[in-house]
């Protein structure tokens, strides 16, 4: 990230801790999913005390982050940029923590023949984070690349909206209760949302980036 902060490293060191902490999030989530559908609930609690740490320790330090900025007095040009930044990722963490916990209080039940569709939802949806992670650490590092990664994760975006219509097309036209085809609508729906969340701080990241190239 030397391109924006050159002369604070230690702030530096931070912002890269807290992206690393919502790959995590992400790659948490992915097989956390996974376990739930193939009916592992020990090791999805496992994955669920994980990503709940990953929240702790986010907050934990975003709050550290954004005391640094104003008590330091650092990259003042900037600072309310990168704040804005901040939260928008953090709300994409918590997000991931959140639907991730609701697999185990909820205990959804699934249709066999859609799980697979779920985990290809779980996996698009992460992809976006992941892609969206990239590109905020392009905007501090490598700002030429950020289009790129935004463009991948609106791709992704788009792509988990189709998944998400195909299984709610397939579920309200099963002959099981409406409780549970609302049931599998909500999670679909709920999944889809940290994709949507990803391409909203994505927007925000778009006019960061142009306001620095001015």
């Amino acid at each position: 990230m030397t391109l924006l902060f050159k002369q604070t490293k230690a702030l530096e060191k931070k912002l890269d801790d807290y992206l690393d902490l919502v790959i995590k999030g992400a790659f948490l989530f992915r097989v956390g999913v996974k376990y739930y559908l193939n009916g592992d609930m020990d090791e999805l609690e496992t994955r669920i005390n994980s990503i709940n740490e990953c929240e702790h320790d986010g907050d934990r330090l975003r709050r550290d982050i954004e005391s640094s900025l104003y008590t330091e007095t650092l990259i003042p040009e900037s600072r309310g940029d990168v704040l804005g930044l901040l939260e928008a990722c953090d709300r994409v963490l918590n997000m991931t923590a959140e639907t991730l916990n609701q697999f185990y209080t909820e205990l959804p039940y699934f249709l066999p023949e859609i799980k697979e569709q779920y985990i290809n939802l779980s996996e698009v949806c992460m992809t976006a984070v992941d892609q969206m992670v990239a590109a905020v650490r392009a905007y501090f590092k490598d700002i030429v690349n950020v289009r790129d990664y935004i463009r991948k994760v609106q791709l992704s975006e788009s792509e988990s909206d189709k998944i998400a219509r195909k299984i709610k097309h397939t579920v309200f036209r099963t002959d099981i209760q409406l409780s549970q085809k609302m049931h599998m609508r909500y999670f679909a729906l709920h999944i889809e949302l940290i994709a949507d969340e990803a391409e909203d701080v994505c927007d925000r990241l778009s006019i960061a980036a142009i306001k620095r190239s001015l």
